[in-house]
């Protein structure tokens, strides 16, 4: 068995922690590292207090065919980015890199290359967070750099 490059073992991590997620769509892990250093990590799941859609049995956007992407407004869950972000410090978080996993609840299957949605990448604009890491298909990876989020988001809408 071959050694893990650092984006496998991350993401590995990355997918363990998917898997404490309680969304009953889409299960995802993320992992915070700075200097070689895990940060934090979060899954997807109901706020702290709150009833998991899992334990409720159901799932409001699944229920009304809402497409991934669209009418985040309407899920209970905290996003697996936002929760990592939420238990570490912006100071620790200034030049980190952020590891995205998941998993299709019903499948199992991967999601390859997930992409965070427009508020979690604020979100990790503002923490500091410099870079994103995706897993794609067959061992490879897609880097995005978060400074490319920067510029999209000077652009003004029409």
């Amino acid at each position: 068995m071959s050694r893990p490059s650092k984006s496998e073992y991350y993401i590995d991590i990355a997918r363990s922690v998917a898997r404490r997620s309680t969304c009953m769509r889409r299960r995802f892990g993320a992992v915070i590292v700075k200097n070689d250093q895990i940060i934090s990590t979060g899954y997807n799941g109901a706020p702290r207090k709150t009833t998991n859609c899992i334990d409720l049995g159901v799932c409001a956007r699944k229920n009304l065919n809402i497409p991934s992407g669209q009418n985040y407004e309407l899920c209970r869950a905290v996003h697996a980015e936002m929760n990592a972000i939420i238990h570490a410090s912006r100071l620790d978080m200034v030049g980190a890199d952020l590891y995205l996993a998941g998993f299709d609840a019903e499948t199992g299957k991967p999601v390859l290359y997930p992409e965070p949605c427009l508020l979690c990448r604020r979100v990790i604009i503002n923490a500091g967070i410099t870079r994103v890491i995706l897993p794609g298909e067959c061992g490879r990876f897609r880097y995005i750099d978060v400074d490319e989020w920067v510029n999209e988001d000077r652009v003004p809408l029409s």
